[in-house]
């Protein structure tokens, strides 16, 4: 029996549906070989392509979260990227695209559990990103505490040594047009780099 999938209000939430219904490295459910994707994933795929560069995301692989909360591999890549499409459930735009190391790391946040140290990994979200909480990487929604912020189109450094960080501003309320870091002070802090 499938989870229904809920209303999501941010990207920690996209997430943590695709990692609970996911295991990393796991394989997800692929359309029959050689079939001609339909209309319906082939905008899925030019959304989730619009995370990454072109060069990028042409040859990444695409999931999908679909209604029954099942993934699904919409596309097989190559160059070791996994880019997701916009959620519709989401009020921003937010498609993205993934090295491996940043899957493992955002399995690891989702999941509760400390990622690997010193295992950098790489985000785009080229498109933008939903708003999120600066200090709560599990807020699904703004209170007067968890300093919400609005992110324009970015890309992400995860998993660097704590060290790394200490480089860059760790505002509560930061400046969302310079780089900043997310979630500081937990083990999920990432540096958070705008792109426009």
């Amino acid at each position: 029996m499938s989870t229904p999938i809920p209303a999501i209000t941010s990207m920690a939430a996209t997430l943590a549906l695709l990692f609970t219904q996911t295991a990393i490295g796991a394989d997800m459910p692929m359309g029959a070989k050689g079939a001609k994707p339909s209309a319906a994933d082939q905008k899925m795929i030019r959304s989730a392509m619009l995370a990454a560069p072109k060069k990028v995301s042409t040859a990444a692989t695409v999931v999908v979260m679909g209604a029954d909360g099942q993934m699904r591999t919409l596309r097989e890549g190559k160059n070791g990227f996994t880019c997701m499409p916009d959620n519709p459930a989401t009020p921003g735009p937010d498609p993205m695209c993934m090295d491996k190391a940043a899957w493992e790391w955002a399995g690891a946040w989702i999941g509760h559990k400390t990622p690997a140290s010193g295992v950098v990994g790489f985000m785009y979200m080229l498109a933008g990103g939903t708003d999120a909480s600066n200090t709560d990487p599990y807020a699904t929604k703004p209170d007067a505490g968890n300093h919400w912020v609005k992110t324009g189109p970015h890309v992400m450094i995860v998993g660097a040594d704590a060290g790394f960080y200490d480089m860059y501003p760790k505002n509560p309320d930061p400046d969302t047009s310079v780089p900043y870091v997310m979630w500081p002070g937990t083990p999920y802090q990432h540096l958070m780099i705008p792109v426009k």
